[in-house]
C-alpha cells in the first residue's frame, strides 16, 4: 500500500468532482473482493485518472513505459501504476498484472492500447482477455464520456466539462468455452468491446 496514493485519494475527490461534475453509474458492480479487470474506452489521459479515482477499490494500472522516467516516473510508480512497452506482446508487464489480480488486486486496463480519436471503443487488442484467462478474473466493462474535452488530444491544459462513467456487470471469462483457446479469448474480446459500447450509450444518457 502507498501512503502517497492513499493520502491523495480522498484529497483528490471533491475538488474533481467539483471541477468535471463528475457522474459515476454502476459502481456497484465491481466485485467487492478478488481479482477483477476494469476495461474501458480510452479517449483521453484524463481516464486512468479518473478510473484511478472513482474506481469502488485500489485499482492498478498499466501506463507506457516512456513516462516512467524522473520525477513522472516515481510519482506513477507510487500511485500503483506499472510500464508496458507499447506495441509489443510485453511479458513483464502481462506477469505484472497476472500477479495483481491473483493477489486480488484490481487492474485498469484500455484494450484499444491508445486514445481513441472519436470517442467510441474501437478495435481491440487481445491483451485483456489473455490476462483475464490466465489470472481466472472477471473483467468490468467502463465507459468515459466527456473526458475528449477535459484533455483532448494534442491538448495540453485542462478544462473544465461534464464527465460521466459508466460501470457495467461483470463479464467471466470461463463463460467462454467454445473453440479453441484463440477462438475464446477472440470471442471474449469481442463481447468486451461490445459491452464497453452498451456502457457508452448509458454514459451519455447520465452526461446529458
Amino acid at each position: 500500500m502507498s501512503l502517497l496514493a492513499e493520502t491523495i485519494r480522498p484529497i483528490a475527490w471533491p475538488f474533481i468532482m467539483a471541477a468535471f461534475r463528475v457522474r459515476v453509474v454502476g459502481r456497484e458492480n465491481v466485485p467487492t473482493t478478488g481479482g477483477v479487470i476494469l476495461a474501458g474506452n480510452h479517449v483521453s489521459y484524463m481516464d486512468p485518472v479518473l478510473l484511478w479515482e472513482f474506481a469502488p477499490r485500489r485499482t492498478h494500472f498499466m501506463a507506457k513505459s516512456e513516462l516512467f522516467k524522473g520525477f513522472v516516473g516515481w510519482f506513477l510508480s507510487r500511485v500503483y501504476a506499472f510500464p508496458v512497452v507499447r506495441g509489443s506482446a510485453d511479458r513483464t508487464a502481462i506477469t505484472t498484472a497476472t500477479k495483481l489480480l491473483q493477489d486480488g488486486e484490481i487492474v485498469g486496463i484500455f484494450p484499444e492500447g491508445t486514445r481513441s480519436s472519436d470517442g467510441e471503443a474501437g478495435e481491440a487488442h487481445g491483451g485483456v482477455s489473455f490476462i483475464a484467462m490466465r489470472a481466472g478474473v472477471p473483467v468490468v466493462p467502463v465507459a468515459f464520456v466527456g473526458t475528449e474535452k477535459v484533455l483532448p488530444r494534442g491538448q495540453k491544459f485542462i478544462r473544465p466539462a461534464r464527465v460521466s462513467i459508466s460501470f457495467g456487470a461483470p463479464i467471466d471469462p470461463a463463460d467462454f468455452t467454445e473453440g479453441s483457446r484463440k477462438e475464446r479469448m477472440e470471442a471474449l474480446t469481442a463481447t468486451i468491446m461490445r459491452r464497453i459500447g452498451e456502457e457508452l450509450d448509458s454514459a451519455r444518457g447520465a452526461n446529458r
